[in-house]
C-alpha cells in the first residue's frame, strides 16, 4: 500500500510540475476572462520615457559588431534611448570595436568580476528611469524597446521580461531543436503567469527594471537576472511579460555546450532558492509564492528525484502483480527511456531526430539538476563561468 501511495504521489508531482501547472493556470485565466469584469486598461500610447540599454559583453569580438548594428537600428524616439556597453575584464578587441561608435557609451575596466558586478557598476553610471539589460550575443527585434517599456505606464509594474527565441537553422541540430522547444513552452507559461499575477523570474537575454527599484546584486550570484526580478516582485510590484519584445539567440553549438549552460543554471537555481527563501512564506506572498514554487522550485528540487523514483517503484509493483495499470505504466516508462537514450545517442553526434526531442531533452534537463546540485553543494560553480559556445546567427 505504501509503495502504491508513493508511486502515485511521485507521478502527481512530476505531472503537475511539467504539465498540470500549465493546465491549471490556463484554466484559472480562462475562467477569470469569463466571470471577471473587464479591467480598464491603462493607456500606453506615447509612453516613451528615456531608456538606458545596458549590454554586458565579455570577449564578444565575434558578435559585437553585429550587435551594435542591430542596436542602432532599434525603433525608439531619437535622443531617448541611450546605449551603454560594459566590457569589464575583456582582453580581446571588444572594447576597441565599441569605441568606433560615438553613439555608444563604453564602460570598461581591466578587472573581471562577473556579470553581476558589471551590472551593479553600470547602473550607478546611468540616469535614465528605465533600464533594459540584454546580452551581446542576442539580436533584438526593431520594436523591442517600445514593447518592453510600454507596460511601465502602469505604476504597479516594477520589471518587464522580454521573450527569448532560439534561432533554428534549416538544418537544425539537436541542441537547437531541444532548446527551442523548451523556450516555446516557457513562453506559454510566462504568458499565463503574467495574466494570473506576475512572471516568476526574468531571463538575462532581455529584461528591464525601473532604475529606482534596482537592488545591488551580490557579486557571487549566478543567475542575477532571476533573483533581481523576483526581489522586485517581493516588494509588491509585478513582473510583466512583453512577448512583443524578443531576443533572438543562436542555440548552443553542441549538446556538450548546452549541458554546460544548463548545469550552471541549475546550480544557480539552488543558490537562488536559498537567497529567496522568504518566498516560501505563502501566507505573506500568496499567489506569488504559489507561482514561484509551482513553476520554479519544484523543477529545481524534488521533481527530478520523484521522476527517477517512479521506475524502481513501478518495478516493485509489477513484480508484486499489483495490476495491469502498473504493467502498462512500466512499458510506457521503458519506451520513454529507450527513446530518451536513443535521442542522447544522436544528440551527441549533433543529429536532430524530431521524434526524440521531447524524451531526450526532458531527461537531459532533469539529469542536469543533479549535476547542478552537486556543484552548488561543493561550491564549484564560479560566477566567472566559461561561457557556452553558440552558433552564430547568419
Amino acid at each position: 500500500m505504501i509503495i502504491k501511495l508513493l508511486f502515485w504521489f511521485s507521478f502527481f508531482i512530476v505531472f503537475y510540475t511539467y504539465i498540470g501547472y500549465g493546465i491549471l493556470i490556463w484554466g484559472i485565466n480562462f475562467l477569470k476572462g469569463i466571470f471577471s469584469k473587464p479591467v480598464e486598461s491603462i493607456s500606453q500610447d506615447k509612453f516613451e520615457p528615456k531608456v538606458a540599454l545596458i549590454i554586458a559583453a565579455f570577449n564578444e569580438e565575434d558578435y559585437i559588431s553585429d550587435k551594435i548594428k542591430n542596436t542602432l537600428e532599434l525603433d525608439y524616439p531619437k535622443g531617448k534611448l541611450h546605449v551603454y556597453i560594459i566590457t569589464d575584464g575583456s582582453n580581446d578587441s571588444t572594447p576597441a570595436i565599441v569605441t568606433r561608435y560615438p553613439q555608444i557609451t563604453l564602460f570598461h575596466q581591466p578587472e573581471r568580476r562577473g556579470k553581476a558586478a558589471a551590472m551593479n557598476r553600470a547602473i550607478q553610471l546611468v540616469n535614465e528611469p528605465f533600464v533594459v539589460f540584454c546580452d551581446a550575443n542576442t539580436m533584438l527585434n526593431l520594436e523591442c524597446i517600445k514593447e518592453i517599456i510600454a507596460p511601465y505606464a502602469n505604476p504597479k509594474v516594477g520589471a518587464v521580461a522580454g521573450e527569448k527565441k532560439i534561432f533554428q537553422p534549416a538544418a537544425g541540430k539537436a541542441a537547437s531543436a531541444g532548446e527551442g522547444l523548451y523556450w516555446k513552452y516557457e513562453s506559454f507559461l510566462k504568458k499565463q503567469d503574467a495574466r494570473l499575477y506576475s512572471v516568476v523570474g526574468a531571463a538575462g537575454e532581455l529584461f528591464s527594471v525601473r532604475r529606482e527599484l534596482y537592488q545591488p546584486i551580490e557579486t557571487g550570484i549566478i543567475i542575477e537576472d532571476f533573483v533581481l526580478s523576483l526581489r522586485i516582485a517581493m516588494k509588491g510590484y509585478v513582473v510583466q511579460y512583453a512577448p512583443g519584445a524578443y531576443a533572438m539567440e543562436a542555440a548552443s553549438a553542441s549538446i556538450k555546450e548546452e549541458q554546460k549552460r544548463k548545469v550552471r543554471i541549475c546550480a544557480g537555481g539552488f543558490q537562488a532558492m536559498v537567497m529567496l527563501k522568504g518566498l516560501f512564506n505563502i501566507f505573506r506572498y500568496g499567489i506569488l509564492s504559489f507561482q514561484y514554487i509551482s513553476h520554479r522550485v519544484l523543477r529545481w528540487s524534488v521533481t527530478p528525484v520523484f521522476l527517477f523514483l517512479l521506475f524502481p517503484l513501478n518495478l516493485v509493483l509489477v513484480f508484486n502483480r499489483a495490476g495491469i495499470i502498473y504493467d502498462l505504466s512500466l512499458v510506457g516508462q521503458l519506451l520513454f527511456y529507450i527513446f530518451g537514450f536513443t535521442g542522447w545517442y544522436y544528440a551527441n553526434r549533433n543529429v536532430s531526430v524530431k521524434a526524440l526531442y521531447v524524451p531526450y531533452y526532458f531527461l537531459f534537463m532533469n539529469i542536469s539538476v543533479f549535476a547542478g546540485f552537486k556543484r552548488f553543494i561543493g561550491g564549484k560553480q564560479t560566477v566567472l563561468w566559461d561561457k557556452a559556445a553558440r552558433e552564430k546567427i547568419a
